[in-house]
């Protein structure tokens, strides 16, 4: 279990009780943070004696900070949950072992929520990731990333995240293995995950132009023709998460 942070003192520690609470005990949680100059590090000290590993140092970026925790885990299975998200409840990993154990498969997967930052009750869309189909890749659709647990061997087999994405790494990784490697994967259909509007890549006109850049740009280093108009069909989509945005609280 890895978390990336930076900065995070409003939000890193609801995203560390909430892998502190879960129900499956056999969790090697390790925090990665950028060199934080506010408190997140005092937060983080609280907890420091049920938290496998802490390192704190400038990174290149949010894939770099989720690559040094993917190269310190010695866990089976990997999971990112970064400092803006947290799980929905304490048997969220439970849930996902035991669906491993159950469907012998590569990487298992869920939905996930957006809730306000300010009153985290309150549901603003839901992300409904659905079975893997790649044609969805077209439009920009993929599993929801903070959701994705993978087993590390096949981190070492097909690689880390590109740090040269600012923002679309996450994408381009489960292009590179859900369609060119086709590793095996299973599907939960409920919300593991609630997250924070206004990430990292999730505000701004800029924030959608470059997004909608490197997602082509992933598409194609994979063998996989995509264009910016394909890329803003999956917009009618998200319009649809608002709709049933009552359905993840």
């Amino acid at each position: 279990m890895i978390t990336a942070c930076f900065n995070s003192e409003k939000t890193i520690e609801d995203t560390i009780l909430s892998v502190l609470h879960q129900t499956y005990k056999n969790i090697e949680y390790i925090i990665i943070d950028g060199a934080s100059a506010d408190s997140t590090l005092g937060i983080i000290q609280k907890y420091r004696d049920k938290i496998a590993c802490v390192v704190s140092e400038k990174d290149k970026g949010i894939y770099d900070a989720m690559n040094k925790g993917i190269k310190r885990s010695s866990g089976d299975i990997i999971a990112l949950l970064n400092s803006d998200d947290f799980y929905k409840d304490e048997f969220v990993v439970e849930k996902v072992v035991h669906e491993f154990e159950k469907k012998h498969c590569d990487s298992v997967y869920a939905d996930l929520v957006f809730v306000k930052p300010d009153c985290l009750e309150k549901v603003v869309r839901y992300y409904e990731s659905g079975e893997f189909n790649p044609k969805t890749l077209l439009y920009g659709v993929v599993p929801a990333h903070p959701t994705l647990f993978v087993k590390k061997a096949i981190h070492e087999r097909y690689g880390l995240y590109k740090t040269d994405y600012k923002i679309s790494a996450d994408f381009e990784m489960i292009i590179r293995l859900f369609v060119v490697q086709k590793i095996s994967f299973s599907y939960l259909k409920e919300v593991l995950v609630i997250m924070r509007t206004g990430g990292v890549s999730a505000s701004g006109f800029k924030s959608l132009l470059l997004r909608n850049k490197e997602n082509i740009r992933a598409c194609q280093e994979n063998g996989i023709q995509a264009n910016v108009f394909s890329m803003f069909l999956k917009y009618p989509r998200k319009i649809m998460g608002l709709f049933k945005r009552g359905e993840g609280g």
